[in-house]
C-alpha cells in the first residue's frame, strides 16, 4: 500500500526499547497476563495506546494500570514507575515517565517508547478485536504518524506561541493547515483514513485532532481557530470516532485540562473560547480517571 501522505523527518526516540517477539526465542513473546501498561490518559501517547488496547479487545490478556493526570515528581516522571526503571537501567538518568510496557515475569520495562509500543500490541497480540497493523499497510500508517507530529501538533504548538512574531506564527499555521487540508481530502468518500475499519492510522490521527482542539486551541487567536475548523470533514470524523466506545470511553478531558495548564507556561488567547468539538458530549461511556 503506497503512503497517502507527504513523508517527514521522524522525531528521537525513547531509550528503554526492547520488542515484543513472535515466539519464545524472541525473548519477549506474547504471553497472555505477563505484560502491564501503565498509561496516563492525560498524555496524547497513552490515550492512543489505551484506545489500541481496547479495540485491539486485549482487556482480559493485557492488563492497564492507570495514572494520574499529573506526573508527582519534579522531573515530570511518576514515584510509582521509578523501581521499574530502576530495575531496567540501574540508576536511570532521566525521569520515570509513563508511558510503560512492563514485563511482569522480570519486574523490568520492556519499551517505553509509543509508536513501538502501539506497532507491538497491533501485530503481537492475539485479541478479540480489529485488525489495527493490516499488511502492507506499515508505510501508510507511518506516514500518518509523521503527518500527525510534523504537520499538525507541531506547527500548531509554533502558532500559539506568544514570543514568536507574527510572521512566524502565520507560517507555522499554513502548515497546519495544508496538514488538515491533505486530511480533508484523504476522507473524501470514505470514513476512516486506510480501509473499511479504524487502523493504528486513525488512532494517531483522532487523538491529535483531540489535542489540537483541547489544548493547543487555548493559544490560538478566533480567525485561526475558524480557518482550523473550517475542514468539514476532519471535524466530522472527529465526532464519529468520539462516539465510538474504544475511543471515547477513554477520554479524560478534566485530566487533559489539568497536564495542560500544570505545564503549560503561555497566554490564553482568544480561540480558547471557540471549542471546535463537543467532545463530552459526543464520547459516549467515557470513565473516570484517577485524580
Amino acid at each position: 500500500m503506497s503512503a497517502p501522505f507527504p513523508s517527514v523527518v521522524p522525531s528521537l526516540t525513547p531509550s528503554l526499547r526492547g520488542r515484543v517477539g513472535r515466539d519464545a526465542r524472541s525473548g519477549y513473546f506474547p504471553v497472555p497476563h505477563r505484560y502491564r501498561l501503565h498509561l496516563a490518559l492525560s498524555c496524547p501517547d497513552g490515550l492512543r495506546i489505551a484506545v489500541t488496547h481496547s479495540l485491539l479487545g486485549l482487556d482480559d490478556t493485557l492488563p492497564v494500570t492507570l495514572l494520574p493526570a499529573i506526573p508527582d515528581t519534579g522531573d515530570g516522571g511518576y514515584s510509582v514507575l521509578r523501581p521499574l526503571y530502576e530495575a531496567s537501567s540501574h540508576r536511570h538518568p532521566g525521569p520515570a515517565t509513563a508511558p510503560v510496557l512492563s514485563d511482569g515475569w522480570s519486574g523490568r520495562i520492556v519499551s517505553t517508547d509509543p509508536a513501538e509500543i502501539l506497532t507491538d500490541l497491533a501485530r503481537r497480540f492475539d485479541g478479540a478485536g480489529a485488525d489495527l497493523h493490516p499488511g502492507g499497510a506499515e508505510t501508510a500508517i507511518e506516514a500518518v504518524r509523521l503527518l500527525c507530529e510534523r504537520s499538525i501538533d507541531a506547527p500548531a504548538q509554533r502558532a500559539g506561541r506568544a514570543d514568536a512574531a507574527p510572521a512566524e506564527r502565520e507560517a507555522a499555521l499554513r502548515l497546519l493547515l495544508d496538514g488538515l487540508a491533505v486530511v480533508e481530502r484523504r476522507l473524501d468518500g470514505r470514513a476512516d483514513l486506510l480501509g473499511e475499519e479504524p487502523t493504528l492510522a486513525d488512532v494517531q490521527l483522532w487523538v491529535t485532532l483531540v489535542q489540537l482542539d483541547t489544548v493547543h486551541r487555548w493559544h490560538l487567536d478566533a480567525a485561526a481557530v475558524q480557518r482550523i475548523a473550517d475542514h468539514p470533514r476532519v471535524w466530522a470524523y472527529a465526532r464519529r470516532l468520539a462516539g465510538h466506545p474504544a475511543f471515547g470511553r477513554h477520554l479524560d478531558l478534566d485530566g487533559i485540562a489539568l497536564r495542560h495548564h500544570a505545564r503549560c507556561l503561555g497566554r490564553e488567547a482568544a480561540g480558547a473560547a471557540m471549542q471546535i468539538v463537543d467532545w463530552a458530549e459526543h464520547a459516549q461511556g467515557r470513565v473516570r480517571q484517577p485524580g
